[in-house]
């Protein structure tokens, strides 16, 4: 992947974690299922985490990147 990919998937889930920590707890949250258009109802505080876990992947991912590219530059 290149950079730009990983910024902009970062920033995405940044606003999908910002939404779900914004929810009021009453509100109903639905996940779509891969590879289709369908939705179930899904628990607000398990997506919350899931989409945290997903932001750390994703920052994780980016920054081996950046060092990887950091040290061809070197060579």
């Amino acid at each position: 992947k290149s950079n730009a990919s990983f910024a902009f998937q970062i920033k995405e889930q940044k606003v999908v974690v910002d939404e779900l920590s914004n929810l009021k707890k009453n509100r109903k949250v639905y996940k779509q299922q891969p590879n289709s258009n369908i939705f179930f109802l899904a628990d607000r505080t398990e997506m919350l985490s899931q989409c945290k876990n997903t932001l750390d992947e994703l920052k994780k991912a980016h920054q081996e990147l950046e060092n990887s590219e950091k040290a061809k530059i070197k060579k």
